[in-house]
């Protein structure tokens, strides 16, 4: 899987989504076609975080394990891997060193 090192022809949120004191940080990117990802960092940690809509995480540099809700497995993702969440769902992601950066796409 690779993701370009550029999004042409969007529209970016000025303001950041700023979730665990400044841990994670994303900003939203508007396509086009009405689509939405956003990218952005996470910073050493363990962390929770809730879905509305279906979402796939790409990893693009560094690492993380994830443990989906109502799963005990923890999954090792590093760059150039992803992982799906399904709607109404969560997950747990934890870093542990460096930083973690991502691009979340929302599924239809």
């Amino acid at each position: 899987m690779s993701q370009p090192a550029k999004f042409p022809n969007v529209t970016v949120d000025a303001k950041a989504n700023v979730y665990f004191d400044g841990k994670v940080v994303s900003h939203s990117i508007h396509f086009a076609d009405g689509s939405k990802k956003t990218i952005g960092l996470i910073y050493p940690g363990e962390y929770h975080f809730g879905t509305a809509a279906a979402e796939r995480m790409e990893i693009i540099a560094g690492s993380c394990d994830v443990t989906l809700d109502g799963t005990t497995d923890s999954i090792h993702y590093g760059e150039g891997t992803a992982f799906d969440v399904p709607a109404n769902s969560g997950f747990n992601i934890a870093v542990a060193e460096g930083i973690c950066e991502y691009i979340c796409s929302f599924l239809p």
